[in-house]
């Protein structure tokens, strides 16, 4: 895969404390700036911005919408990041142990298609949704 240029995404957070001890501590995203309102992280090479802002009325992320992806109802938006095949794995079970409650466990999805690939998803404590995928063969990722 050719080397890609960071994303930088802006998303609500309705405390800052637990939002750093999640994306800091568990998530093992490494700080960068920060003020009384917002904290970057880095998200795997990615910039991420918590912003403090109204909670959302449901913090389980009921209110969100949801897709049926091969029997399984995906929470929309989300988002996260493509891990290589081998972390997939060490991260599912740093999660676990960290007491994430997981929306999708993690699982093969696509199992001997085209575009196989390993995902879960789980909610920070603002209720926003993220999925972390991996895939055997990279080059799939937008395989048909």
């Amino acid at each position: 895969m050719p080397s890609i240029a960071p994303f930088h995404l802006a998303f609500p957070v309705n405390d800052l404390a637990s939002t750093r001890a999640f994306y800091g501590g568990l998530l093992g995203c490494p700080e960068g700036r920060s003020s009384s309102e917002w904290i970057d992280f880095d998200l795997f090479g990615h910039q991420i911005v918590a912003h403090l802002a109204p909670p959302k009325t449901d913090r389980s992320g009921q209110g969100d919408h949801h897709n049926q992806v091969d029997g399984h109802e995906v929470p929309v938006p989300h988002f996260g990041v493509v891990l290589d095949w081998d972390q997939f794995d060490a991260f599912a079970a740093r999660l676990r142990a960290g007491g994430v409650q997981f929306v999708i466990e993690p699982y093969i999805r696509f199992a001997g298609l085209v575009g196989e690939q390993a995902t879960m998803f789980f909610y920070d404590p603002s209720g926003n949704a993220l999925e972390f995928k991996a895939f055997k063969d990279r080059g799939q990722l937008f395989a048909r």
